[in-house]
């Protein structure tokens, strides 16, 4: 599954630079703060034959009180049949009807049945859930007991004797079910098209959502093969996993209705599978024999080409994993849809893969080069997720990490081989490493893999979704690649799907057969592939590798931003990590790998007159400090000519610096001297590094007096930028000419320089709104849009705000209405503010797939901050109903309104908010919310130590 929350490049520096222009009048808004505690009581009722329980008590030996399924039963195959009804019933409600058999086998003597069912109501079987019978041979025991325990999401049955090891029974039962607008399970998307309303019926089953579509096993290891039937009115069209194998009209009181049976699918687990009944259109073609279709709605698809792109890219991206994996596509047939209401960013269902528009559709009338990146990598990660998740399945989710950071590394394999020119496997450096490194370098960070019995409830699943699982997982996997060899690691992984197709694996598998291709080919290594990544997966954090190029001594220390900070998780390794090193000098580069296996040691390698640089193109997962004079030296390289340090190097010199400073190791002007450079900087990725790290300067310092010297500096050294691209791109005529990372560039030239009142930048905003205004024909680049938008808004008022709050609502492209949404969040105005805040709450106003973003957008700005920290405190219970409980962005939610957390005040309201919120509490935000309180500690010490040097550093180079 792809990660929900997506903001395009160009919205990312808005973000960064947001509400910048506001500092010189800062409105505290205060708003009522008021909370209710609505505390309701659980009622339980006594079981009996038929009756529907929530206990209030749970006995944990009961096995019905447990999370994990008992080992007594194994699914074998499911016969599931769905009907969904598109327009509401008498009570304006929309629900599903079902019918389910499922066969399993006994493993293990047990006179229970226990199967997950979630907001399913039963028709009854005589007095009884359900109906069992023996299949073949043999009789099934009578039921004595059933009932829906909801506390752990169970249907439970009880028998009056044992099932017999061995034995097959089958199962059956019929049900009904609300056809929510909740994002989850069997769910209900809208959206209008010619003035007219269309529902869609569309599913999303990961994590454990299967059971609101029906009773089943809905465990990964669980695996089963399915058989799906959706009866469907007769004007529209089912999909699922499977090619369609038969389709017949019926007539059900007085309607037209069709029955779509679909093939039998391979042995796969309850999350992958997915069904779809919508009147979307199609674009196609074949790959290998293998049908490839993309979906969405007619007028996207069939008027306005915007699944042309997705198209192109999706055989060669197949091509590219059928060849890495050594194996053939597993399915006949590969479906992409893209959906008008997704909470994740995509989702890799088995040869049925659902997103968000904005993942794969385009336009390229609207949509930017970032856009098409978007829409290139996502279908990359759910690609690969087809053999690498899907073929071959994690056991378990505490083991979530292999899956998801696999194919977030992979994706950038199978995009590059879709767009070869883009350079695209240098962005993962950005996106994944150093973006993960903020989050891994708090002690309340967690290791990669976690022991099983640590996951068990939804809320915990869906916690394991988050930035380690996929940026460190992806991360780490990267660098165990590159100091293999990709051949090598191709092998193993190669010879790991052979063996376990069709079945489940723990991570520890992986390294198996990694280990034996690491043998067969006399590869040398330190130790063994488990023992060398353990380190890495095991223990959470990373190294900070420090070198001093007068004696060689070289050596590590577990990194943290706040040194202070007490470690509480324990680590069997001692938090000391084996380390491949690769290393260039001014004079030469290193023709090996150095591995660092222990605290310290020395390597005459690294003694060096010139300058030294470790970790070449940050294959490794580490940072790197140097002796003062190593720095002083890559300093003066950078300023004198700062082409021969590697492009990604220069952005890490920069990333590095910034971090340890923060962290204590070196000081704040050796990080605030590697910006100096950038005034002759035309590159993309050392300038997004130093945007990225001085937003924390930013958000440490906006309140405050120092942010006018800062706002100079920063405004003197994009304006040579600025001018630069103004020149060749013909005054930002020609910008959608240049590649991937020049786009990039020019976009964030045009949102730091607006950002930062550069009057030409902001005098081009101007006329390009007096253009649109008058034309009514959009004149701004696409790739420009994300910051000219935020600077009309920042600078236009309420008469702006409307009339791009027009565009949002008429925006044809998802893509468009993103940018024009993010962009919404500019304005200056409290009280435009506070509306915007409230539009997230009505979802006819913002969809509730973007509700959390569009509030993260609002935080992101200086003024919107207090008010969105205001909103949340007092919207907290209505906020987790509806995205607290399994919403992947909803732990961003906390970090957002936090971000800007730096004096003691900040760190009382924020304990305070979290102990008048136990009651309710934080779902998938708990651990974000723990980071929060570490973070803002952090920076309440970080800003009192280095205020003073920070002030005198801009006041010296702002003029």
């Amino acid at each position: 599954m792809a990660a929900g929350f997506f903001i395009s490049k160009t919205v990312a520096i808005v973000a960064i630079v947001l509400g910048v222009g506001a500092v010189a009048t800062i409105i505290a808004l205060s708003v009522v703060y008021a909370q209710e505690k609505n505390k309701t009581a659980d009622v339980g009722t006594t079981a009996g034959p038929g009756t529907t329980t929530t206990t209030t008590t749970p006995a944990p030996n009961n096995p019905w009180n447990r999370w994990r399924l008992p080992d007594t039963l194994k699914p074998e195959t499911y016969e599931v049949t769905l009907q969904p009804f598109l327009t509401p019933d008498a009570n304006n409600t929309y629900i599903f009807k079902g019918n389910s058999s499922v066969v399993f086998v006994c493993e293990k003597a047990t006179d229970l049945i226990l199967i997950h069912s979630n907001k399913l109501t039963y028709d009854m079987q005589g007095s009884s859930h359900v109906r069992l019978e023996a299949v073949g041979d043999g009789s099934a025991p009578s039921i004595s007991q059933s009932w829906l325990e909801t506390s752990t999401q169970y249907l439970v049955v009880r028998l009056s004797a044992s099932l017999q090891q061995g034995q097959r029974y089958r199962l059956f039962s019929s049900f009904t079910g609300e056809l929510a607008d909740d994002l989850a399970g069997f769910y209900r998307s809208e959206y209008t098209e010619s003035g007219n309303k269309y529902v869609v019926a569309t599913t999303q089953m990961q994590a454990a959502d299967a059971r609101k579509a029906f009773p089943c096993f809905d465990e990964p290891a669980m695996k089963a093969n399915f058989t799906v039937t959706m009866i469907h009115p007769a004007d529209y069209t089912a999909i699922s996993n499977m090619p369609v194998k038969e389709t017949r009209p019926v007539s059900i009181n007085g309607e037209n209705w069709n029955v779509t049976e679909f093939y039998t699918t391979p042995r796969m687990s309850t999350y992958l599978l997915a069904f779809i009944v919508s009147n979307f259109s199609y674009v196609h073609n074949y790959t290998s024999e293998k049908l490839i279709r993309i979906w969405g709605r007619p007028k996207a698809i069939d008027e306005e080409g915007q699944g042309a792109y997705a198209l192109s890219v999706t055989g060669p991206i197949l091509s590219f994993f059928e060849q890495h994996y050594n194996t053939a596509y597993p399915l006949p047939k590969s479906d992409q849809v893209g959906l008008p209401d997704f909470n994740a960013g995509a989702m890799e269902n088995w040869g049925l893969v659902t997103y968000r528009e904005n993942s794969l559709l385009f336009h390229p009338e609207y949509s930017s080069i970032a856009n098409k990146e978007r829409v290139v990598t996502v279908i990359a990660h759910e690609l690969a997720h087809q053999w690498f998740g899907n073929l071959v399945t994690l056991r378990w989710w505490n083991d979530l990490w292999l899956n998801e950071g696999f194919a977030s590394y992979v994706e950038y394999l199978g995009a590059d081989s879709a767009e070869p020119r883009w350079n695209i496997k240098d962005l993962m450096v950005l996106n994944e490493v150093h973006d993960v490194m903020a989050t891994d370098a708090l002690a309340s960070s967690h290791p990669l893999s976690f022991r099983e019995d640590e996951i068990n409830t939804p809320a915990q699943i869906s916690e394991v979704f988050d930035s380690i699982a996929y940026s460190k997982g992806a991360s780490v996997l990267r660098m165990l690649s590159t100091f293999l060899s990709e051949d090598i690691f191709k092998e193993g992984l190669q010879s790991y799907l052979h063996t376990f197709a069709y079945n489940n694996t723990v991570y520890t598998d992986l390294w198996v057969h990694l280990q034996q291709a690491v043998q067969k080919n006399n590869v040398s290594l330190p130790d063994t592939i488990s023992n060398i990544m353990d380190r890495w997966t095991l223990q959470m954090g990373f190294p900070v590798v420090t070198v001093n190029t007068v004696d060689g001594t070289i050596r590590q220390k577990h990194f943290l931003l706040n040194p202070n900070t007490t470690v509480d998780r324990p680590s069997d390794f001692g938090y000391t990590w084996i380390v491949p090193i690769t290393w260039m000098t001014g004079n030469s580069q290193g023709n090996d790998t150095y591995w660092l296996t222990k605290d310290s040691d020395t390597n005459n390698n690294f003694v060096t007159s010139t300058w030294l640089l470790l970790n070449l193109n940050v294959t490794g997962y580490f940072r790197v400090n140097y002796n003062q004079e190593n720095w002083d030296r890559l300093l003066s390289q950078l300023n004198s000519n700062q082409t021969v340090i590697p492009v990604i190097n220069r952005a890490q010199i920069i990333d590095d610096a910034f971090n340890l400073a923060r962290a204590g190791y070196v000081n704040v002007t050796v990080a605030l001297n590697t910006t100096l450079f950038l005034s002759q900087e035309r590159e993309y990725m050392p300038w997004q590094a130093a945007l990225t790290n001085l937003k924390y300067f930013q958000q440490m310092f906006d309140r405050s007096e120092l942010f006018g010297d800062m706002s100079k500096y920063i405004k003197k050294q994009v304006t040579p930028l600025f001018e630069y691209y103004k020149g060749i791109t013909n005054n930002w005529q020609d910008t959608s000419s240049g590649d991937l990372m020049t786009q990039y560039v020019e976009a964030n030239a045009v949102s730091t320089a607006c950002s930062y009142g550069v009057l030409d930048c902001e005098e081009l905003a101007k006329s390009y709104y007096s253009n649109w205004t008058n034309s009514n024909n959009n004149p701004v680049p696409p790739i420009l849009r994300s910051a000219i938008y935020c600077s009309m808004v920042a600078t236009g008022g309420e008469e702006v705000w409307d009339f791009l709050w027009q565009k949002f609502q008429e925006a044809p492209v998802v893509s468009e209405a993103d940018k024009l949404r993010t962009a919404l969040a500019c304005s200056r105005e409290p009280w435009i503010l506070n509306r915007y805040l409230q539009y997230t709450l009505d979802s006819t106003k913002i969809r509730r797939q973007d509700a959390t973003s569009t509030i993260n957008s609002i935080a992101s700005n200086v003024v919107g901050q207090p008010l969105v920290w205001d909103f949340i405190r007092g919207n907290w219970r209505t906020l987790f109903t509806q995205y607290g409980g399994g919403s992947f962005s909803f732990s961003r939610l906390i970090s957002s309104v936090t971000q800007r957390f730096s004096s003691e005040f900040e760190l009382q309201q924020l304990e305070q908010f979290k102990t008048d919120n136990e009651d309710i509490g934080f779902g998938s935000g708990t651990r974000a919310l723990e980071q929060a309180l570490e973070r803002t500690r952090a920076n309440i010490n970080w800003v009192k130590e280095n205020q003073a040097a920070v002030m005198q550093w801009f006041k010296d180079h702002s003029s």
